[in-house]
């Protein structure tokens, strides 16, 4: 694999990758690093594509602007476009998992002259709603769901950055952490977000002592901070895309998520993934995997 910076619509963007062909651009979620990828770039140069993942904006390597409102979709749409042409390619497939579910959608939709194709892991497209999905939430009564925990910027890094290894270990390595068994996403009055998760006595089969090392370090460098400014604009992002109220996905798109993930759980996005085919008329095929949350299998020998 190489790795190299590329500067794109204002931001230093640290790339991974590997293989020649068509170009296929991989987009992280929360918490996590182009690393997350590191099984499927030599896969997919294996069958003959330029694989590249970005640490995205806020992340790793990459630049993390100090400001919130530097984190809109419109600004994750213009940094996969900018990477495209810095990449020296006119055209891609774009991919996401988690927060990069929702940026490779708004990028298929946003941009179809250059994002050919789509795939997203674990959140269907949704499309837009009639009114914000914070505010949304306040007007019924929902004042402690995480992303609303996640609002009041420096409360959740101080938690998170606490213990940066005890972090990473809980949210990524935690059995059962993602999982439709593990559906309650409140957080308690004076708690915080890692009282959610189990702290995990041993890590599943697909994630190593070596792998969360990785993540330590970088989140250790980085913080928390970038990745968390995502979620402070979630209504904002509802704002600025009035223009696509409607609109449809058009590209040829696959959807993977795990059966077990509680992001599809019916109280949460279960009804958008039934309701996809008419947002992405050429959704080509929805797959779920048997034994599979959020972040892993839960089977020996399956990786995420």
């Amino acid at each position: 694999m190489k790795e190299h910076d590329v500067t794109v619509n204002g931001v230093r963007l640290h790339v991974t990758e590997e293989g020649a062909g068509p170009l296929v651009l991989f987009c992280h979620g929360w918490p996590e690093l182009a690393y997350s990828w590191r099984h499927q770039l030599p896969a997919l140069a294996a069958a003959g594509f330029r694989a590249a993942a970005p640490d995205m904006r806020g992340y790793g390597s990459s630049d993390a602007p100090p400001d919130v409102e530097s984190y809109t979709i419109l600004h994750m749409v213009g940094d996969m476009v900018g990477l495209v042409s810095a990449l020296g390619e006119a055209r891609a497939v774009i991919v996401g998992h988690d927060w990069g579910a929702p940026i490779a959608w708004a990028s298929a939709m946003m941009r179809p002259d250059v994002f050919r194709a789509v795939a997203a892991l674990s959140v269907p497209h949704r499309g837009r709603g009639s009114a914000a999905p914070l505010a949304s939430l306040r007007r019924a009564g929902i004042t402690r769901f995480y992303q609303q925990y996640f609002q009041e910027p420096g409360v959740a890094e101080a938690e998170f950055e606490r213990d940066v290894a005890g972090t990473m270990r809980r949210i990524l390595g935690a059995a059962g952490f993602g999982d439709q068994k593990s559906d309650q996403v409140m957080i308690v009055p004076e708690g915080g977000f890692l009282e959610l998760v189990p702290y995990p006595e041993a890590l599943p089969a697909w994630l190593t002592e070596r792998d969360l090392a990785v993540m330590t370090e970088n989140f250790s460098r980085s913080g928390f901070r970038g990745g968390l400014n995502y979620y402070r604009n979630i209504d904002r992002n509802w704002e600025l895309t009035a223009p696509w109220q409607g609109a449809r996905i058009m590209q040829p798109a696959l959807f993977v998520g795990g059966a077990k993930d509680v992001v599809l759980h019916p109280k949460f996005s279960g009804p958008a993934l039934k309701a996809m085919p008419q947002l992405v008329p050429n959704l080509r095929r929805t797959v779920l995997l048997e034994g599979a949350g959020h972040w892993g299998c839960s089977r020996s020998g399956q990786r995420r």
